[in-house]
């Protein structure tokens, strides 16, 4: 990679960062509602698994330094870094699959998301009935998988050609 090139993919990783920051903010209103998931997925399917880490850990810090720190800050991390995972493991064949498997994949990393933050949140607020904890955030999750595929459908025909776009500049 040139030298050229990192300064292109640090500043494209330095928007997309304060893209999510701010759509963060624009839709707290909407309980789980916000595009920050499709953006990660895309992100990981357009560059590369560690370009969207970098953009998932910067926005979940920064966004939380304005709406609240806590031990919920590591388990958001945690759960973006295994949607991230999971998309990279679908990236190889990503392209050769129709936008409606994009949609639910989308969907569902809504629901891991939410699993994944409930696992590593109920030990630290002493949970004793794990599952019961679970359930009772399923609607959360649902606004969530919802709000996934929504800006999913939104992002995806976007989101790509404008990376390619600046990073081929």
């Amino acid at each position: 990679m040139s030298e050229k090139t990192s300064v292109k993919c640090i500043a494209l990783l330095a928007m997309l960062t304060a893209v999510t920051h701010v759509s963060r903010l624009a839709f707290q209103f909407l309980p789980n509602v916000q595009p920050v998931t499709a953006i990660l997925l895309i992100l990981t399917f357009t560059m590369s698994t560690k370009d969207a880490l970098i953009v998932a850990v910067l926005s979940i810090v920064l966004s939380n330094i304005t709406l609240g720190m806590g031990v919920w800050t590591l388990a958001q991390i945690l759960s973006f870094a295994v949607v991230v995972m999971c998309a990279a493991a679908l990236k190889p064949v990503q392209h050769k699959l129709p936008l409606m498997v994009h949609i639910v994949f989308a969907g569902a990393m809504g629901y891991l998301y939410g699993f994944i933050i409930s696992l590593v949140q109920a030990p630290f607020f002493g949970i004793q009935n794990f599952w019961v904890y679970y359930l009772s955030g399923l609607p959360f999750d649902t606004m969530h998988a919802l709000g996934n595929a929504g800006f999913y459908v939104i992002l995806w025909p976007i989101l790509p050609p404008i990376i390619r776009k600046f990073m081929n500049k």
